[in-house]
C-alpha cells in the first residue's frame, strides 16, 4: 500500500486557536483525522508529522526516503525561506504537494514567494482545511 507522509511546520499545530479567521476552527488533530480517513479511502496510508523546528523537519523528510511514497507539507513560515527544508525535500526525489490554508498571495508581501514551491509537484492553497484534502487527491493522482 502506498504511503504518504503528512507535515506541519511551525506554529500549526496551534491550528484552531491561532487566528481562526484566517486558518479556521478546526483543531489540527480533525484535520489530520480527516486527511489520514481520506487517504484511507483512497487505498493509501497516512502517516503525520508536526514540528516547530526546522531540524525535525528536515531529519524526518530524510526518513520519508525509506517509509513514504509521497508527502503533503504545509511548512508555516518556513515555506518562505528555509533552503534547508527545500534542499531536504529536492534530495528524497519524493513527489511532494505544497500545502497553505490561507491564500498566501492575498497576505503580506513576505508571503507570496515559496523557496520550496520549486521543488514540489504542486501547490494548493486557499481553501482552509480542504487544501489538505485536495493535496490528497493530488497525491492519489501522482503515485496512482
Amino acid at each position: 500500500m502506498k504511503k504518504v507522509l503528512l507535515i506541519h511546520g511551525p506554529n500549526i499545530n496551534l491550528t484552531g486557536q491561532r487566528e481562526p479567521g484566517i486558518y479556521g476552527s478546526e483543531t489540527l488533530a480533525t484535520i489530520n483525522a480527516e486527511v489520514v480517513t481520506k487517504c484511507q479511502r483512497l487505498g493509501m496510508d497516512c502517516a503525520v508529522f508536526q514540528s516547530n523546528s526546522e531540524g525535525a523537519l528536515i531529519d524526518r523528510i530524510h526518513a520519508a526516503r525509506e517509509d513514504c511514497d509521497a508527502i503533503i507539507i504545509n511548512a508555516g513560515a518556513y515555506t518562505h525561506y528555509s533552503y534547508a527544508l527545500r534542499d531536504a525535500i529536492a534530495a528524497v526525489r519524493l513527489p511532494a504537494v505544497e500545502v497553505h490554508m490561507s491564500n498566501v498571495d492575498a497576505r503580506e508581501e513576505f508571503r507570496h514567494k515559496s523557496v520550496i514551491g520549486p521543488v514540489c509537484a504542486g501547490s494548493i492553497a486557499g481553501f482552509g482545511k480542504h487544501s489538505y484534502l485536495l493535496a490528497v487527491d493530488a497525491v492519489k493522482a501522482i503515485i496512482g
